[in-house]
């Protein structure tokens, strides 16, 4: 195929997949179930050449940038409050759904060796959660369920391709029980360290960059610095991304500019759009070659189908009893949580009542403790709220979607084991079933059992105390850059005029003007000689937005708020504050 056929082929791709997004918005039905379907379409038109993909280019080239993309959008926050059900999700059910599932086939067909039909486990295991999310926000998902989905996904690819590595070693004869813990320990230890040193190298490096195109090319860069040389040690470089991305997307606020964040939040998101979609559609695309394969061997399609068929009840069932059992878990433990979180807020209350100095070690001592004893409360309200009922672990358990990483690691298999063909057509089969299944069901599932969470009315409640949250730090800032002025009786720095601290009141209202539509119906640079009202004016009005930044995490520190109405409050301060920056000579 020549490369005037190829372009033309990238480039009807890439207006395919803008087209089915497009009416999948207007059909109410998810984008990555089309384009299954379309590319299975696509592919059995006489005339199309058969498509195969190297599983190289889907784990190298898509899959790092893909899960970069999801992991700077997670807050850490909604991690931590659900690290216990997505630890277990991804980790704990990937290992009995890979054991489980390719046992059964052993038995059921043994001619497959037991290693290859756990290699088959492990691909099938992991779930993608990038249909699911987009089908639960748009018909009302509780955010803690999606978290939990969202969380899962990124973790459980790790658990997946370490078990896979495992069950190939195996098939080559080299398999020692004690050898394979080592070496998955070896595996996760090695990529979380790595990925967080990637996370901090490079987020030190960015925050030092002003250019915007600089910084935005070395932001596409770091997904792929964090997992080549991982992948190069012997670990899980999918683990070293996700790590790199979760301490990239928190420190963002910190050390990034406001221009920087927005344009990685619209370079990340258009990336992740035309990946996740491209992916699936190359999914459909496939499927002719791998029927033909599988037609060459002894185990035919009708076989296969069944199969599959089997693989994806046996994955539906034993991850809704998972998620049942897990429930129940996490309701016996709300008491010893509700206890812990009392009497951390009666120590605080302890130190509290000591007899303190004005910036002592005490004090100090005396804020980390509130601060500790206000998170454990706000996390408590938040599980009170967004408990894991019976109809959650409904939802989540029926939102076991494979997609991307189950076809990459399938076709990963080496084509000396027994039966790859067929192997691989079972994982294709399994993750187009689950698709199409839970995909057509799951808005249906969700609004006839209503699972509980936020409603819009509260979240209108959080974003209007948040709002006066702000708008009470961004005043008793401009109170205080005027009372320092006059203190100071600088002739350099004169007090600012009445009409300099209107607008900069006027300004700290604009700031936060876009929450607004989200409802229901550190001083600057030196100042030069001789400030000028509009000096005075852009000193006055960052000195608000730093106060409100500060304030912003401070609440993201103890969690009274939910991470949207955070994520809100924090893009509409970067809007006001790109308006405010002058632009820079390049």
């Amino acid at each position: 195929m020549h490369i005037e056929e190829l372009s033309l082929i990238a480039v009807g791709g890439l207006i395919l997949v803008v087209a089915v997004a497009m009416l999948a918005g207007r059909v109410q039905i998810a984008a990555p179930l089309i384009l299954v379907v379309v590319g299975i379409g696509i592919g059995y038109i006489p005339g199309v050449p058969l498509i195969e993909i190297e599983p190289e280019i889907i784990l190298l080239g898509v899959l790092p940038p893909l899960l970069y993309a999801a992991a700077v959008n997670v807050p850490i926050l909604d991690l931590r409050r659900n690290i216990g059900p997505i630890s277990a999700l991804s980790v704990l059910l990937v290992i009995i759904s890979a054991v489980v599932i390719g046992v059964l086939l052993h038995l059921v067909v043994p001619a497959i060796p037991l290693a290859a039909a756990i290699a088959l486990g492990a691909v099938v295991a992991p779930t993608d959660a990038v249909a699911a999310t987009s089908i639960g926000k748009r018909v009302g998902m509780p955010p803690r369920l999606v978290t939990i989905l969202e969380g899962e996904s990124l973790v459980n690819d790790a658990t997946s391709l370490v078990l896979l590595r495992t069950a190939l070693a195996a098939i080559a004869g080299g398999f020692s029980f004690v050898h394979a813990t080592g070496q998955f320990a070896y595996a996760v230890i090695a990529a979380v360290a790595i990925g967080l040193v990637i996370g901090i190298i490079t987020v030190w490096v960015r925050s030092k960059i002003t250019n915007p195109v600089y910084d935005t090319v070395i932001s596409f860069a770091v997904p792929f610095i964090s997992f080549v040389p991982t992948e190069y040690l012997g670990a899980s470089g999918v683990l070293a991304v996700v790590i790199t991305g979760l301490y990239s997307g928190h420190y963002a606020t910190r050390k990034f500019s406001a221009t920087a964040r927005m344009n990685e939040r619209l370079n990340w998101r258009t990336a992740q759009f035309l990946l996740e979609n491209g992916v699936f559609l190359l999914m459909g695309l496939e499927l002719h070659k791998l029927a033909n394969d599988s037609d060459e061997s002894s185990l035919h399609i009708n076989h296969v189908i069944l199969i599959s068929v089997g693989v994806v009840v046996l994955l539906i069932a034993m991850r809704m009893v998972f998620m049942y059992i897990l429930t129940w878990r996490l309701a016996a433990a709300l008491p010893r949580h509700e206890a812990r979180a009392a009497g951390m807020r009666r120590i605080a209350d302890q130190v509290q009542a000591l007899p303190q100095t004005p910036g002592g070690p005490l004090k100090k001592r005396a804020r980390r403790f509130e601060r500790a004893a206000r998170r454990s409360a706000a996390d408590i309200e938040h599980a009170q709220r967004q408990g894991l009922d019976w109809h959650g672990a409904t939802i989540l358990g029926w939102s076991g979607m494979r997609g991307v990483v189950t076809l990459a690691a399938a076709q990963s298999i080496p084509t000396t084991v027994p039966f790859r063909s067929q192997l691989v057509l079972i994982a294709f089969f399994a993750a187009v079933i689950t698709l199409l299944l839970h995909g057509l069901t799951l808005p249906g599932l969700i609004r006839r059992l209503r699972p509980t969470g936020p409603s819009a009315s509260d979240r209108g409640s959080e974003l209007m105390a948040l709002y006066t949250d702000l708008m009470e730090a961004g005043e008793e800032a401009l109170n205080a850059a005027i009372e320092h002025d006059a203190e100071a009786a600088d002739p350099e720095y004169p007090v600012p005029s009445e009409l300099v601290v209107r607008r900069a009141r006027s300004s700290m209202h604009n700031s936060l003007a876009p929450m607004a539509f989200s409802m229901p119906k550190t001083e600057r640079a030196k100042r030069g000689q001789a400030e000028g009202e509009a000096r005075a004016y852009m000193r006055l009005a960052h000195s608000i937005i730093e106060a409100q930044r500060a304030m912003l995490l401070e609440e993201r520190a103890i969690g009274q708020y939910s991470s949207a109405v955070l994520r809100t409050a924090e893009e509409a301060l970067d809007a006001h504050e790109i308006r405010l920056t002058p632009p820079q000579r390049r």
